[in-house]
């Protein structure tokens, strides 16, 4: 063979050096397309062995495929499996709160029926009343049942009264008890009181005083407030209305309160 032949010869092979990056970008590409297909289940962990597998990629290691391998695809991650378990615990929570809740409407209505028929059945309907709403079952007593006009000191005769609600009130152990007192907007200044609020809450407190010589009601889930004059709940401009002002008001306080603008239950501790 002639030196023109092999020379032809030896030119028909071309540089094919240029398969060797091209095969190292086909193979980050495939192994971009691992990582964006397995997304929607990375976690922080994932995270970092996909970027060692990158970083191995770079620097020229020849393992690409082994190390992009552990990037898997498949069912939630171990922190969603703990938010979902998290989730069901709430539940499971929301669940007791509205059993609980049930049951403390369940009692309250009992017990204000009991009150009812003892008010019915002692022709109190003039001096008391009762009112069971979402925050709260409330007593009204009229300050005629209970004092003299002007006087904080309870009647010798409504002291039964004030034992029987004692009673009544053991039925709630745990429950907070707000006792407050009102008063019309006559003002008043005597040697005693300087203003309805003085007489307000000194009847208040003197209610209490009696309700508390039961022993098995706790003192601390007790408090007293003087309103004064100013929650009427009618006009004072009548007699009557003046009347229906001058008042003392027991309130068992719930536990459980509905919140209907956020549709949750907050627990009252």
């Amino acid at each position: 063979m002639s030196k023109k032949s092999r020379k032809a010869h030896h030119d028909e092979h071309i540089d094919e050096s240029w398969l060797i990056p091209y095969a190292d970008i086909l193979t980050l590409l495939l192994a971009l397309f691992i990582v964006l297909y397995s997304m929607s289940a990375v976690d922080a962990k994932k995270f970092e062995e996909m970027s060692q597998a990158f970083s191995a990629a770079f620097s020229g290691s020849t393992g690409i495929l082994d190390q992009t391998s552990v990037i898997k695809t498949g069912p939630a991650n171990g922190k969603k499996d703990k938010e979902d378990k998290n989730t069901g615990n709430i539940d499971i929570k929301d669940k007791d709160k509205m059993a609980a809740m049930k049951q403390e409407e369940e009692n309250m209505a009992k017990i204000k029926k009991k009150l009812d028929q003892y008010i019915q059945e002692n022709n109190l309907t003039s001096q008391l009343s009762t009112k069971l709403n979402q925050s709260q079952l409330m007593i009204t007593i009229s300050d005629t049942a209970l004092f003299s006009s002007g006087s904080a000191a309870v009647k010798p005769e409504s002291r039964n009264l004030a034992v029987t609600m004692a009673d009544m009130l053991e039925q709630f152990p745990g429950y907070e008890i707000i006792i407050a007192g009102h008063t019309d907007n006559q003002p008043i200044s005597n040697s005693e009181f300087e203003s309805n609020w003085e007489l307000s809450s000194t009847r208040a407190s003197k209610f209490m005083k009696i309700l508390l010589q039961n022993p098995n009601l706790d003192p601390k889930l007790f408090s007293v407030i003087g309103q004064g004059e100013y929650h009427p709940v009618a006009s004072n401009a009548t007699v009557e209305g003046r009347a229906q002002n001058r008042r003392v008001e027991i309130s068992i306080m719930r536990k459980f309160v509905n919140n209907e603008d956020t549709k949750s239950i907050t627990v009252k501790k």
